[in-house]
């Protein structure tokens, strides 16, 4: 991988994630087209999953397309379908010299047949650059083709001492403004967001997007409860397995309360854990009772820390499920 292949896929990476949540099934993918060390052409999954990343970045290059190096952080597709051509077909048509991939199409219908469209017209193609990168912002994307689940995030807001309510209940609010307005920004990343049966009951959450000029961005809704519930604009999952059921999801984002997310971790459902960390202790409501685990030793080893963000007074830690 040479250096200007790996700058200019980080380009792309940054274009794949402005699609993270708003390209319902289809993968945030991101394209950037140079040609002599210049940018001729750049483009990224649009709302709805089209177009996709390379048409829009081939429509904004023109002739400037000919000859010049693409960098797609997914393999390009290879089947048609009816909302539009594939993608390696474009990039053939466009002339395209070379193509750097990040990650491999898990989808069936492409899965390396996007390459080997794109060689068998003598373009040459360099794969796995920034993969692992790549397969971070389209990890809903890869969770529901490779483990036939959505990707799940838990949120949690706790104190210095892991509470997340008072002994009485009361939670608002645990953390300042800007760790609720980051918390803000997960939700519009999201396609479907899920509160469990205690949260709606006792604060009757609105769990929309409340930040100025990303209010559309506001995901579905959902109530995980055993018992059957009535859910306004949203749905009820009865259940974990339910959960890890769907198909027509890519990314959910978990927001408790304590029950929701000791089953979650319990099913072992949970693939990043986000906890906004306030330098308060309360004595209150635990963020996990029993999750099932038989012995201490079991607990090491499954989880990843990512660097920690300062959101004014508090912090936010991210864990990552290894797999």
């Amino acid at each position: 991988m040479s250096g200007d292949d790996a700058r200019w896929m980080g380009a792309a990476l940054a274009l794949s994630d402005r699609g993270v949540g708003r390209t319902g099934l289809n993968p945030p993918v991101g394209c950037v087209l140079v040609a002599d060390g210049r940018v001729v052409g750049r483009g990224w999954t649009q709302p709805g999953g089209r177009p996709h990343a390379e048409a829009m970045a081939l429509a904004a290059a023109g002739d400037k397309a000919r000859g010049a190096t693409a960098y797609v952080t997914l393999e390009p597709c290879a089947h048609e379908s009816a909302r539009g051509p594939a993608c390696a077909e474009t990039l053939v048509a466009a002339g395209i010299a070379r193509v750097v991939v990040a990650a491999t199409d898990p989808d069936p219908r492409t899965d390396g047949r996007g390459i080997a469209r794109l060689r068998a017209a003598d373009i040459a193609v360099t794969s796995g650059v920034r993969a692992d990168e790549a397969q971070t912002v389209m990890a809903g994307f890869f969770s529901r083709l490779q483990r036939g689940r959505p990707c799940v995030t838990l949120k949690l807001a706790v104190s210095l001492d892991g509470s997340v309510a008072m002994a009485s209940g009361q939670s608002k609010w645990i953390t300042g403004e800007r760790a609720r307005a980051h918390a803000h920004l997960e939700r519009a990343r999201a396609d479907l967001i899920i509160v469990g049966r205690g949260t709606l009951d006792a604060d009757n959450p609105r769990l929309d997007v409340r930040l100025v000029g990303l209010e559309d961005r506001s995901p579905a809704m959902a109530v995980m409860s055993a018992a059957d519930v009535a859910v306004p604009d949203g749905r009820h999952i009865a259940n974990p397995a339910a959960l890890a059921a769907l198909t027509d999801t890519n990314l959910v984002l978990a927001e408790g309360g304590a029950g929701l997310a000791t089953s979650l971790i319990a099913a072992d459902l949970v693939d990043r854990l986000l906890l906004y960390r306030a330098p308060i202790l309360i004595g209150g409501r635990p963020a996990l009772s029993a999750i099932g685990l038989g012995d201490l030793a079991n607990a090491h080893g499954r989880w990843r820390a990512a660097p920690i963000i300062d959101l004014g007074p508090d912090r936010l830690e991210t864990y990552h499920r290894i797999r």
